[in-house]
This record gives C-alpha cells, sequence and structure tokens, in this order.
C-alpha cells in the first residue's frame, strides 16, 4: 500500500508515464520533408534503436542493458518539443534536452527523477562506450528506417540513408548499414521461407 505522504509522487510519475504515451503518437518529422507520408511515431524508433543499441554494444564489447537504457530515453523529451526536423533547428532554439527531462520528472518520486535525469545526462554528454554505441543506434535505425522508405518508394529518404550512415563511428555500426542496404526488407523471411 502507498503511503499517503507519497500520493504526489506517484502522480507524478505516474502523470510521466502518461506523457511517454504521447510519443507512440507523435511522427517523426523529419521524414515528411522527405514525402513519407505516414512516417514512423517517435516512439517505434525509440523502441527499434533500443534493440539496434543492444546488438551493437554485444557487438562492441559495452554493456548492452545501459545502451537500450540510453536509448529507450534519448528522444522522450519529443513530447514537449516535439520531433524539430535538422532543418528546423536552424531556425529554433529549442530548450536542452537536460532542461526538458527535468520539467518533465518534476514531480515524480526523488529517486525516478533523479534516474532519469542521470541518464539523459549521460546521453547528451557522456564519452562511454555506451554513449557511443548508443548515438551510433540512433543513427543506425534512421539509416535501416531510410532504407525501409526506399523500398517502399520514397526515393528522397536516400539523403537520409546517405547523411545517417555517413555519421556512424563504431566498425559494427558501420558493417550493418552496408549489410542492410544490400538487402530487402522482407529478407528475414527467407529464414522460414523456401
Amino acid at each position: 500500500m502507498t503511503d499517503t505522504s507519497n500520493t504526489d509522487h506517484d502522480k507524478g510519475t505516474a502523470g510521466y508515464l502518461l506523457e511517454m504515451g504521447a510519443l507512440k503518437r507523435g511522427k517523426r518529422s523529419g521524414w515528411w520533408i522527405a514525402g513519407i507520408k505516414d512516417p514512423e511515431t517517435i516512439a517505434e524508433h525509440s523502441w527499434r534503436t533500443a534493440v539496434i543499441g543492444s546488438v551493437l554494444a554485444l557487438m562492441e564489447g559495452a554493456d548492452p542493458a545501459k545502451v537500450a537504457l540510453l536509448c529507450t530515453f534519448h528522444d522522450s523529451q519529443e513530447t514537449r518539443v516535439g520531433d524539430i526536423p535538422w532543418i528546423g533547428r536552424r531556425y529554433l532554439d529549442a530548450a536542452d534536452n537536460e532542461k526538458v527531462t527535468a520539467d518533465q520528472v518534476a514531480d515524480a518520486h526523488p529517486v525516478v527523477a533523479e534516474g532519469i535525469k542521470a541518464i539523459v545526462r549521460e546521453y547528451e554528454h557522456g564519452d562511454s562506450l555506451e554513449v557511443l554505441v548508443a548515438h551510433d543506434a540512433d543513427k543506425l535505425e534512421c539509416t535501416i528506417q531510410g532504407v525501409e522508405y526506399l523500398q517502399q518508394g520514397y526515393p528522397a529518404a536516400q539523403e537520409w540513408v546517405d547523411s545517417t550512415r555517413a555519421k556512424l563511428k563504431t566498425p559494427s555500426a558501420q558493417a550493418l548499414a552496408e549489410a542492410a542496404l544490400t538487402m530487402s526488407i522482407v529478407e528475414w523471411q527467407r529464414t522460414y521461407l523456401p
């Protein structure tokens, strides 16, 4: 049973969890510039980024759980500021992700607030192998998503594929990007289909 003195923190923490649900509805707006009519959501991007991060971590000798955690929260601020595409950042001065996160968790349990702020701070400013891999996971997810859009008939996605692929730093991310470029988006089915 919850101590009544923590009721406000419980509501603040539950409110944060409800807010994260908005990521399931928010679209990745940069893809609209490439002509994608119904791009992936922020949550879809974050989920696959966490999976990719775990895989890259295993390949690079980093902690997969830590990388997945960093990836899970890397775009959580977009409930407040939206997904600002790179071209839009030229014209806007958005609050940094640490400030947005601090506001998001201001009413949460202190241990939750401090933990989430630490995760975001590390993703934004850390220099560990895990942070490097998490950043590569974000870029590799964009590369793979671009490959999928290309194969669905959106040729303008090629620019995103090229630009995000060029920013990959780890050998594993570079190798996986190269492999993805040579594959059909449904090639994984060949494991089961003749």
